[in-house]
This record gives structure tokens, C-alpha cells and sequence, in this order.
């Protein structure tokens, strides 16, 4: 007997990634590692709750917009050409749809912290969106994914440090739609995590990249691995290293102690395993360290949980 079609509901969640949360982690750690720091330690549950489920709900979205971008690639690299929309299963309009309702869900929540927040949150949104067209003509699109990755971080400050609630704002005559305001919210530290966090999305997403290189040289696409080509593995393993510094410099200028840098330290240690399984550029060695990379920005979370204390209260 043949297989039964799969339901509508097993689609969705098969385009959103479901069954794989990776992605979300690697979106989460960096973003609560920035909550935490913003706020001096544990941030209250609202926050804790808004970002956490933000995050997942916004890597799901991107992930339905991301497969109406690339279906007419994806159809001709093995690893994605069984996914719903690229065999049509779910039609682009329906996976646009479901997107669109991830993302007002995400912004939903957004809308109960503060102007400052929903000011970053479009700059966000739209980073997210231009991600997937930019594999047609750049020739690091991973820097644009490092982007989209990493705004969670100044949005975390923006919601610790922007006041009150925009709702409360508005209702009271307040000024919190300022840019002047908007601004305040994000200091240069936060600037300085988004761009560290930036190289470890370079270092990650160009290990996923390795994976699909000769598909991807095929069809035509751009990426980080074609671009870096025999210096892949020293691009990959420098990325980490910017990354590892990046925060390091952060913590030594908030004065941090340390847990901190011993959360850095053990990233350091998962980023060189990295490189045993990448240096010899086999598929399912560069598959694994992107796979297990979110334990690499756990480490770093866990140091800042501990520097400022890991009590939920």
C-alpha cells in the first residue's frame, strides 16, 4: 500500500523546520547572552518569554520565506529537494501565508515591551526578508544572514533599556517613538556583540554552505564557501576567532569577570573540534559542526548566566 499524503499540519511543520530547532538555537543563545548582559542578570520573565518564543517564531517565518525564495534552486541541490514548497507540496502563496502569520505572532509579542523595540524589530524584519535574495548576487550572503541572526541583540536592549511600554508611552503623551530615544536604547556594546556575532554566523552558515558547494556552483548560486574557496577551512576557523575576540573585548570594557570568559574559553575549545570535522571538507563532517554549533553559543550563554548570576528571580 502506498504512504498516506502527509496533513496539512505535518507539512507546516516540516516547512518551518519543526523536527530540526537548531536554527532556533543558534538564533536564541546570542539573543538571551544579550538580554542577560543588558539587564545585569536575569531580565523578568515577560522578557524572557517574548524573546524566547520571538525567536522561534521568527526563525519558523523566515524559514517558509526562505523556501518561496530558493524553491526553483532547491530542486537541484539533494539535501533540500524534498522540501514541501520545492516539490509542491505547499504552494508559495500558502508557505508567504504562513510566514506572514509567524511573523505578526512574533511582532505581537514585541508590541508588549517598548517603542524602542518596535522601532529595531522592522529594521529586523526587513534584513530577514532581503536574506534569501541575496545568494543571486552577493558574493558573502552569509554577512546578510549574520545581520538577521544577530538583531536580537540590539532589540534585547532596546527592550531592558527603552522605558516603558510604548502602550503606556502613548496613552501618557510620551516621547518614546523619538529616533533620539529609539537610539538611546542600543549602546555601542550592543553594536559591538551584533558585529561579533556576525563572524560566528559567518563561521556556521559557511560550514552549511561546504555542505552544498558543488550543487551550489552548479545551479549558480553565491556563497561563502564558493567565495572563500581552498581558504574555506581559514576563513571558517578565522570567523570563530573574530567572534571569540569581539566578546572578549566586550567583556573586558563591561568589566566582566571570570564565568564570562570562561564561557568564551569553552567556546574556543568546541570551535577547534569544529575544526577536526571540517579540515577535511567531507559532507557529513561540515553538516555535523553546523548541526552542533548552537552548543558552541550555549557555552558562551551559560558564562553570562553565571557571571550574572543563573537564579531565575
Amino acid at each position: 500500500m502506498p504512504n498516506p499524503a502527509p496533513s496539512r499540519l505535518a507539512l507546516y511543520l516540516d516547512l518551518i523546520r519543526w523536527n530540526r530547532p537548531a536554527g532556533s538555537y543558534l538564533l536564541l543563545w546570542p539573543t538571551l547572552s544579550a538580554l542577560w548582559i543588558a539587564a545585569g542578570g536575569f531580565p523578568g520573565w515577560h522578557l524572557l518569554a517574548v524573546f524566547t518564543l520571538g525567536t522561534f517564531l521568527m526563525r519558523s517565518a523566515g524559514c517558509a520565506v526562505n523556501d518561496v525564495a530558493d524553491r526553483d534552486f532547491d530542486k537541484h541541490v539533494k539535501r533540500t529537494a524534498q522540501r514541501p514548497v520545492t516539490r509542491g507540496a505547499v504552494s508559495p502563496r500558502e508557505a508567504l501565508l504562513l510566514g506572514a502569520v509567524l511573523a505578526l505572532l512574533a511582532f505581537g509579542l514585541v508590541l508588549t515591551t517598548n517603542a524602542a523595540a518596535v522601532a529595531w524589530s522592522f529594521a529586523a524584519l526587513a534584513v530577514s526578508i532581503a536574506y534569501p535574495f541575496t545568494k543571486r548576487f552577493f558574493a558573502m550572503p552569509q554577512a546578510v544572514l549574520g545581520v538577521a541572526f544577530s538583531f536580537g541583540i540590539p532589540m534585547a536592549f532596546a527592550a531592558v533599556n527603552g522605558g516603558d511600554s510604548w502602550i503606556w508611552a502613548a496613552v501618557n503623551g510620551g516621547d518614546s517613538w523619538t529616533w533620539a530615544a529609539v537610539r538611546s536604547a542600543v549602546p555601542a556594546p550592543a553594536w559591538w556583540l551584533l558585529l561579533g556575532n556576525l563572524f560566528w554566523v559567518l563561521a556556521y552558515d559557511t560550514e552549511y554552505a561546504m555542505v552544498d558547494r558543488d550543487d551550489d556552483l552548479r545551479i549558480g548560486i553565491q556563497t561563502s564557501a564558493i567565495t572563500l574557496g581552498r581558504y574555506d577551512v581559514a576563513g571558517v576557523m578565522a570567523f570563530y576567532a573574530a567572534y571569540l575576540a569581539v566578546w572578549a573585548m566586550v567583556g573586558v570594557q563591561l568589566q566582566l569577570s571570570a564565568p564570562y570568559f570562561a564561557g568564551l574559553i569553552v567556546a574556543a575549545l568546541i570551535s577547534g573540534w569544529h575544526f577536526t570535522l571540517i579540515r577535511s571538507r567531507s559532507r557529513d563532517g561540515c553538516f555535523r559542526a553546523f548541526r552542533l554549533n548552537h552548543w558552541l553559543g550555549f557555552a558562551v550563554f551559560a558564562g553570562v548566566m553565571l557571571q550574572f548570576g543563573w537564579r531565575f528571580a
